[in-house]
């Protein structure tokens, strides 16, 4: 008996706790993708898995729509891999430990991948049934969408012969998006130099922030550790002579910083100011949140005096006026679309090797022109420092379609189900249509799911009643695809 086996609707429960199973963070989807290879195989339909490792599975259409116009089931098949500082969890290798916490599915200490774990079960359950009436389905589960959409980048489309697409990557209930901003993520690489300083470790650690999606939580204004610490380094930097050892924060670029640690050198009477001094700069950070960082924390550990390979003068000056200076959170709103983010930049992770420290971003934009001005502003940080950017992907936006036949059957079908109209949006988060309709621009594409809170952290959360919900809502727009 597994976790969700008394929850409805069965079929997809016992498809999405089956998924559960299987280790699929981002850049590593071997597993995922041979797994979906074998459903196909094990409902003997027909599939194609290309050399990226995306799956297209087939379904014929049932009784009475077999000539019907394929429909577009579309999701992907990775997750963010984010769990707590405490947590042992191996995503290269441990199943997903789900639980049930009151209305919701989550995780124990880690992300869910309820993003987009739900979409590949909602669409698995139909490819299995023999009772629910839909069109020919194809059935596309991408790789590596979190970090990149590098497998909707490598698909060829010439593999899909409908023109419908439902992408199952929605996160509000009762929302339907059909356009989204275009994004990069860029690195920010400082050279380093170190030298021996004889001192005492001192290791500070800001963690317990909400965090959350950078494209749907960037406007709640939730904490950035990084940023936080960019701070504190600055500020506490005028008064006390310290040297920098290491900085280590964030999970991923499209993730809003949880937590951040970074381990200085000073001399051994310096640290009672230090940290007093740290301590009230915490309750005044604290107090700006105004309650909404309930969980925010500071961990000091105070190690042993010896002789330690630290950031020279130069780098530890120019590493902390970098973080607490450069660009960050939203930068403009939406001039047309009232409370929407037009763009925005994350700081994502910081991380520090021998000789460099890396600095990684997500920056979206709705406007191209827009988000190349944020990277050109971040290179232009980096050059102060001495640092350059590196882009490690790109995706351009999905433009809002006018004549989109697909768009006004699900607003009927959500006001016939649910007697009222659901939203129909432009979002900022990144999503794959952009790339797919820049490779087929016949393309209708609608987004869509159920509610899931807190995506890309360890308190994610899949509401079980929206669920049930949106499978029926499924259902009834596949019914009327005839």
């Amino acid at each position: 008996m597994g976790v969700l086996s008394n929850l409805e609707p069965k079929e997809v429960f016992e498809q999405f706790e089956a998924l559960s199973q299987i280790p699929r963070r981002t850049y590593r989807d071997e597993k995922i993708s041979d797994y979906c290879v074998e459903f196909a195989k094990s409902h003997g339909l027909e599939y194609v898995q290309d050399e990226v490792g995306n799956v297209v599975i087939y379904k014929d259409g049932t009784e009475g729509y077999e000539d019907s116009e394929p429909v577009i089931l579309q999701g992907h098949m990775d997750m963010v891999a984010s769990k707590t500082l405490e947590s042992d969890h191996d995503f290269d290798n441990d199943p997903i430990e789900i639980i049930i916490d009151g209305d919701y599915i989550g995780a124990k200490d880690t992300t869910l991948g309820g993003d987009d774990g739900i979409a590949l079960a909602y669409a698995m359950a139909i490819l299995a049934s023999d009772d629910i009436p839909h069109p020919p389905i194809e059935a596309l589960f991408t790789i590596d969408e979190e970090i990149g959409m590098g497998g909707a980048h490598a698909f060829d489309t010439s593999l899909l012969h409908g023109r419908k697409l439902l992408n199952i990557d929605g996160e509000e209930d009762g929302v339907l998006v059909v356009g989204c901003a275009g994004g990069t993520v860029v690195d920010v690489v400082i050279p380093i130099s170190r030298r021996l300083r004889n001192g005492v470790k001192v290791s500070v650690t800001l963690k317990g922030y909400q965090g959350g999606h950078s494209g749907n939580d960037i406007q709640r204004q939730r904490g950035n550790a990084i940023k936080d610490m960019g701070r504190v380094l600055h500020t506490l930097s005028k008064k006390i002579d310290f040297s920098l050892l290491s900085l280590l924060g964030g999970n991923a670029a499209n993730v809003i910083a949880q937590y951040c640690k970074a381990e200085v050198v000073m001399s051994a009477d310096r640290v009672p100011d230090f940290r007093a001094r740290l301590e009230e700069l915490i309750e005044t950070i604290r107090s700006e949140y105004g309650g909404t960082e309930p969980e925010h924390q500071l961990k000091v550990i105070v190690g042993d005096e010896d002789n330690y390979s630290v950031l020279n003068w130069e780098s530890t000056v120019n590493m902390i006026w970098y973080l607490y200076g450069a660009i960050d959170g939203v930068q403009a709103m939406d001039r047309n679309v009232e409370g929407a983010v037009e763009s925005s930049l994350n700081t994502g992770i910081v991380t520090t090797e021998d000789t460099t420290c890396v600095v990684r971003y997500q920056a979206r934009s709705s406007i191209d022109s827009k988000l190349d001005e944020m990277v050109q502003r971040l290179g232009l940080w980096s050059e102060i420092v001495g640092g350059h950017l590196e882009v490690d992907s790109s995706y351009p936006a999905w433009p809002y379609n006018p004549v989109s036949e697909l768009r006004p059957l699900m607003i009927d079908v959500y006001k016939d189900m649910f007697g009222e109209e659901p939203a129909v949006e432009l979002l900022h988060a990144g999503l794959e249509g952009g790339i797919l309709m820049g490779k087929d621009p016949d393309l209708d594409i609608v987004n869509f799911g159920p509610e899931m809170l807190n995506v890309h952290t360890p308190t994610e959360r899949l509401n079980i009643a929206s669920a049930a919900k949106n499978w029926e809502y499924l259902k009834e727009v596949l019914r009327r695809l005839k």
